[in-house]
């Protein structure tokens, strides 16, 4: 899954996901163990899906991309497009069908409220759990704790039950671990949605500065003016497939037109690109 010779931070070759027949049903705590064991095993073949969706269905058919370090993609799309299964393809949550993803260097994901919490653990001890998924040692844990809970802000319940928490308080917390222990990469899966004005402001200098320090960011948002902000690369699935690749301002263009009624028109997938040697 890494390769410290490669000069990208990710690259993914003709990827597909086809949901199973049989899926397991959803929940939270299930979704959180998946997180947990996708990146305990991470050299193993065990496929950690706990999504739902049709029998058979066929989420990603054929994408692929590089990404270079220290830039800022974007995937946009209507829901159901394929963007999530994609950014879990790449948290190594889920493993693709078939085709390749390559993730190079120490990376973070916040991909739905609380994923990767264990609910009956404090906030605090989920710091440390979090952070050693993430692969930093208890004692670099120890330097920052502070520092991710201020930024956190949910006052005495640090040392409460996650199962006690908002959804608010779920999205402050799991932030503030992603962002402080200094990730290569960082996947953000429509968390900067949640929360109020004053946190979001918070969260989006914390972006800058990471960004200033040439780290990747990975974002799915549904947010044009979160997109326009802070990416400078944009890929717009639609149905599974990559519609267009490119600068996020042309991107948006083309996608915001297709959504609109008065100017849609059927979209046809990409060329494919051939593989860059690598």
């Amino acid at each position: 899954m890494s390769d410290t010779s490669s000069p990208y931070a990710i690259r993914a070759h003709d990827v597909s996901k086809v949901y199973p027949e049989k899926l397991s049903s959803f929940s939270i705590r299930k979704e959180g163990m998946a997180v947990v064991r996708g990146w305990l095993n991470r050299h193993t073949e065990e496929d950690t899906t706990t999504e739902q969706g049709p029998r058979g269905f066929t989420a990603l058919q054929g994408i692929s991309f590089d990404v270079e370090p220290g830039s800022s993609i974007a995937f946009v799309g209507r829901n159901g497009s394929g963007k999530t299964t994609l950014i879990r393809l790449l948290a190594n949550i889920m493993r693709p069908t078939t085709g390749s993803i390559e993730v190079n260097g120490r990376y973070s994901a916040l991909i739905g409220l609380g994923t990767g919490f264990i609910r009956d653990m404090t906030g605090r001890e989920n710091i440390y759990l979090n952070a050693a998924i993430y692969g930093v040692p208890p004692h670099e844990t120890e330097e920052i704790i502070d520092e991710i809970i201020a930024f956190a802000d949910i006052g005495a319940f640090i040392d409460r039950p996650v199962d006690e928490y908002s959804s608010g308080m779920n999205a402050r917390l799991g932030f503030s671990v992603a962002v402080h222990i200094l990730p290569d990469i960082v996947m953000i899966d429509e968390a900067l949605a949640v929360g109020d004005t004053a946190f979001k402001r918070k969260c989006n200098e914390k972006l800058d500065a990471l960004l200033s320090e040439n780290r990747t960011l990975v974002l799915v948002s549904h947010s044009d003016r979160d997109v326009l902000r802070l990416c400078d690369r944009a890929i717009w699935l639609h149905q599974g497939n990559m519609m267009l690749d490119g600068e996020v301002k042309h991107v948006l263009r083309e996608y915001n037109q297709f959504m609109n009624p008065k100017t849609a028109a059927k979209p046809r997938p990409a060329k494919k690109q051939k593989p860059q040697p690598g």
